[in-house]
């Protein structure tokens, strides 16, 4: 099910984005996530819209968007290749017209799994923060498609 986060799941929200980022972005130091927990609590909670995609009562993944801005979408890592992240990218789309993302280059699942949802390369740049090279992605959405989402339902 796929729900507006509540402030309960701050923490659960947290730690899913710590353990998917130290998988996806093994080619930075773990301790820069380690370090970057603070910030991503204060860029996210308060500014974002976040979606969380549960089953049995659990957070599994969740979507946060400041406007038109994805910026952040993150499943727990053993709760990865069950079509939440494409759930939870197909609940997104249906709440914009348009989104924009920013991914590192290195993350090449997520690169290819964005442009397989329709999303195209606008152009690379560097993260300040991180040094690493990224790359800016944007999808627009066409008139008639609404996206349904088939394993978390929104309620």
């Amino acid at each position: 099910m796929i729900r507006a986060a509540k402030a309960i799941d701050e923490e659960a929200i947290q730690e899913v984005w710590l353990l998917a980022s130290l998988q996806a972005h093994d080619f930075i130091p773990a301790a820069f996530w380690w370090q970057q927990q603070a910030a991503m609590r204060a860029r996210y909670f308060p500014a974002a819209e976040i979606w969380v995609c549960e089953r049995a009562q659990e957070v599994q993944g969740f979507v946060a968007l400041i406007d038109d801005y994805l910026a952040a979408l993150f499943v727990r890592p053993d709760c990865q290749q069950q079509g939440i992240g494409r759930a939870l990218l197909d609940f997104a789309k249906q709440q914009r017209t348009q989104l924009s993302v920013t991914l590192y280059c290195e993350n090449d699942i997520a690169v290819n799994f964005y442009l397989n949802q329709g999303f195209t390369v606008l152009k690379e740049g560097t993260d300040a923060a991180s040094g690493q090279p990224e790359l800016y992605l944007q999808y627009r959405q066409a008139t008639d498609d609404r996206a349904s989402i088939s394993l978390c339902q929104h309620t």
